[in-house]
C-alpha cells in the first residue's frame, strides 16, 4: 500500500492511483515486492529538524527515506521537503511536477538497494530515476 501525506504544506499531486501503478511499476522491475510505502510532504523547516533529530545532520535536504524493508518486501517512509523540490525545479530547469516524481523515486530506489555515496552509485541511481520518469511521460 501507498499513502501520501501532508504535513505544513498543500499542493496538488499527480493522480493518487497513477503515481501507486507507477511507484509499483518500479518495485516490481528491480525485482521487489511491494509493501507500505508512506511519502510525507513537508516544509524545509520540518525535514530539517527530523534531518538533526534522528541523523544528526544540520542542514536542508530534499528527501529523508528510513528503510524498512524485510525480505525483499519493499517498506519505508519517506519525508519530501516540497520547499527544496520548488528550489531545486527552478535551479535544474524543470517542472515541479518532474523534480518532485524524481525525489520520489529516487526515495523508492534507495529502498530497493540503489545508494548514492560514490560517483558511480550516484550515477546509477539517476540512471534508475531517468528509467522511471521517462516511464512517467508515456
Amino acid at each position: 500500500m501507498i499513502d501520501f501525506n501532508f504535513e505544513d504544506v498543500e499542493f496538488d499531486l499527480p493522480d493518487k492511483n497513477t503515481l501507486t501503478d507507477w511507484i509499483k511499476l518500479a518495485v516490481e522491475s528491480e525485482g521487489k515486492t511491494l509493501g507500505d510505502i508512506t511519502y510525507v510532504f513537508c516544509s524545509d523547516e520540518y525535514l530539517w529538524n527530523m534531518n538533526k533529530q534522528y541523523l544528526n545532520h544540520d542542514y536542508y535536504t530534499d528527501i529523508i527515506t528510513f528503510d524498512y524493508v524485510k525480505n525483499g518486501v519493499i517498506s519505508g517512509d519517506l519525508f519530501i521537503s516540497y520547499d527544496r523540490i520548488k528550489d531545486n525545479a527552478e535551479k535544474f530547469n524543470v517542472s515541479h511536477e518532474t523534480e518532485l516524481l524524481r525525489v520520489m523515486i529516487h526515495g523508492v530506489m534507495h529502498l530497493v538497494g540503489y545508494d548514492d555515496m560514490t560517483d558511480e552509485d550516484e550515477a546509477k541511481i539517476h540512471e534508475r530515476e531517468d528509467y522511471y520518469l521517462n516511464l512517467w511521460r508515456k
